[in-house]
């Protein structure tokens, strides 16, 4: 195995890397400790695929690491029998696709070229689609994988590359595994095939997908929409303003609010154009308020009472209402209580819920789910953070009959309300956020009254999500170590006593081994702990209810309060 250095002398040296890339390396001559930092190891290929900075070296995303990532997984597909010709009962082939991001075209059609010399069909988008689109079209066109590439809401400088199986949900650690192993044994650019993007398309090998699929899909969407009677009533004048981040929402999401039959969708239009630089965001994340500046600008502006955000890869969805003169970001969880209320009461409203309903969600959202669940009678299923593992339990319940899929959710603001994707999904969320704006219209009433309604029906819930830092290129090392201070050391209270704690890197029914620490506090509160997956941070949940706001907010800053003095001690 070679050290930083002679990594770093191998891509100077070798005819596989272009001359640009040589440029970017050379200058980096003396700069040693940014020469371990790209050089020290891969990527890590996990879940979640890959993320990183892109640039030059084996620890940032550039065409050398997306090519050397997808060896190892044509490597899992063809062990599998997924290639051409192959005997695979789980599908053939490789769904490929890919956001507004710098260089997601070029790192999507590597990607493609690889599988395609290996002797995997490919069908790839022919320009940026929406994440769940990729996880549609994975089960659309029978392939046994999937790719997207993307870095959701990542600043800028920030690449990334998800891998799917056969089921439509991210890869499972059993699998990923898999890839991880088969990239430790080959060399990055000795053993990895590759071949011209266009011949591959002139032989067949390489596949478009164009506006046909985007058709069943948004057909497949539209489906899970629960109920027109107050869209009738209201939709044709009720000013929503969309922005797409500059993403790749930025034509699906505008289409099925227009066949849905609103009338009077304001785009954002300088937000509209994708461009992965974000020209007009600090970060395109539609989970801060920052990010919707210009979208309230517009708001205010249009006197709108809806204001709805998805991120550049169009698999979350953020939401800014209406409450008198001000307007108010929503919080994930937030949204998926609106949502999931509004499903569940209209679905029973119409009799036409199923027998047996489920909901799922990830255990660091929102306990007030859980609440609306069990007053409803519709079972609540509880999963690790992931929109896999939601995906995972749509296959185990749903598909074999036993239990059926209304509504998962993530409090990262990511939301799915049909069978037809495994992943997360904005444009179907952008939809039902327009539809609960109806549902509350009709009512005489906002949405910002129609979530305090909510809080008196089911009692005051307040949800704090906050991360921790780690800068530098030991972050990793420093972030682990506090995770294993606090979980070798449990404390006996924060800010409430703990009554109980679910370690989640011990053996769990239920649960693949996860690094999450899970303190369930009195009165029903609770604080959950976990290391980011993508980025050098160490989250933290607060989830606190309480009698009155008041009582709420009061026990969340003590918790909170406490929870931030222990990661620092």
């Amino acid at each position: 195995m070679r050290n930083c250095r002679e990594e770093y002398e191998y891509w100077l040296a070798s005819d596989a890397v272009d001359e640009k890339t040589k440029e970017e390396l050379r200058a980096l001559e003396g700069n040693e400790s940014e020469i371990e930092g790209r050089f020290k190891a891969m990527l890590s290929f996990g879940t979640a695929g890959l993320r990183g900075i892109m640039g030059a070296g084996i620890g940032n995303m550039n065409v050398y690491t997306v090519r050397y990532a997808t060896q190892g997984f044509a490597n899992l597909i063809i062990e599998k029998g997924g290639q051409i010709g192959g005997d695979s009962d789980e599908g053939n082939g490789v769904a490929v696709a890919h956001d507004s991001r710098l260089n997601s075209r070029l790192f999507a059609k590597e990607a493609a070229s690889v599988l395609a010399a290996n002797g995997i069909k490919v069908y790839i988008f022919d320009d940026m689609r929406p994440t769940p689109e990729l996880s549609f079209a994975v089960r659309e066109t029978g392939s046994i994988a999937g790719i997207n590439i993307t870095a959701s809401h990542n600043p800028k400088e920030y690449n990334g590359y998800k891998a799917y199986w056969a089921d439509g949900a991210q890869l499972g650690p059993e699998h990923a595994d898999v890839v991880s192993a088969e990239i430790a044994k080959i060399d990055i650019f000795e053993d990895v095939k590759t071949m011209d993007f266009d011949e591959a398309l002139a032989k067949g090998l390489i596949e478009m997908l164009g506006s046909e699929m985007d058709e069943t899909y948004i057909s497949r969407v539209m489906e899970t929409s629960i109920t027109h009677k107050f869209i009738d009533q209201v939709a044709k004048d009720m000013k929503i303003v969309f922005t797409p981040f500059h993403g790749a929402g930025y034509k699906l999401v505008p289409e099925i609010l227009r066949r849905q039959g609103y009338g009077a969708v304001i785009p954002v239009e300088e937000q509209m154009i994708p461009d992965g630089n974000f020209p007009t965001v600090k970060s395109p994340n539609p989970e801060n308020t920052e990010g919707f500046a210009l979208a309230i600008e517009y708001a205010k502006k249009n006197g709108a009472e809806l204001v709805i955000g998805v991120d550049p890869d169009s698999d979350r969805c953020g939401a800014v209402v209406k409450n008198g003169d001000e307007y108010k970001v929503l919080s994930g969880n937030q949204i998926a209580c609106l949502m999931l209320d509004y499903i569940i009461t209209e679905r029973k409203e119409l009799g036409i819920m199923p027998p047996k309903p489920f909901a799922c969600k990830s255990i660091v959202s929102t306990i007030m789910a859980n609440r609306i669940c069990e007053e409803n009678d519709v079972e609540i299923v509880e999963v690790l953070t992931g929109f896999k593992f939601i995906g995972e339990k749509i296959k185990e319940l749903d598909e074999n009959g036993d239990y059926n899929f209304i509504f998962g959710f993530e409090e990262s603001i990511g939301f799915l309300g049909g069978s037809y994707a495994r992943d997360k999904d904005a444009v179907f969320a952008a939809m039902m956020l327009a539809e609960v704006g109806c549902y509350y219209r009709a009512k005489g009433m906002s949405v910002y009254e129609g979530l305090q309604a909510l809080y008196e029906k089911y009692g005051y819930f307040i949800e704090d999500t906050q991360s921790k830092m780690f800068e530098g290129y030991d972050s990793a090392e420093r972030r682990e170590a506090v995770m294993s201070r606090i979980r070798s050391n449990p404390p006996a209270e924060i800010g409430l006593k703990v009554e109980g704690l679910r370690d989640y890197m011990t053996d769990i029914p239920g649960f693949t081994k996860s690094n999450v620490l899970f303190y369930y506090l009195e009165d029903g509160c609770a604080v959950a702990v976990r290391p980011s997956g993508t980025e050098p941070k160490i989250k933290t949940y607060v989830m606190v209810r309480g009698e009155t706001a008041d009582a709420a907010d009061a026990r969340k800053k003590a918790i909170r309060e406490a929870m931030d003095a222990l990661l620092e001690a």
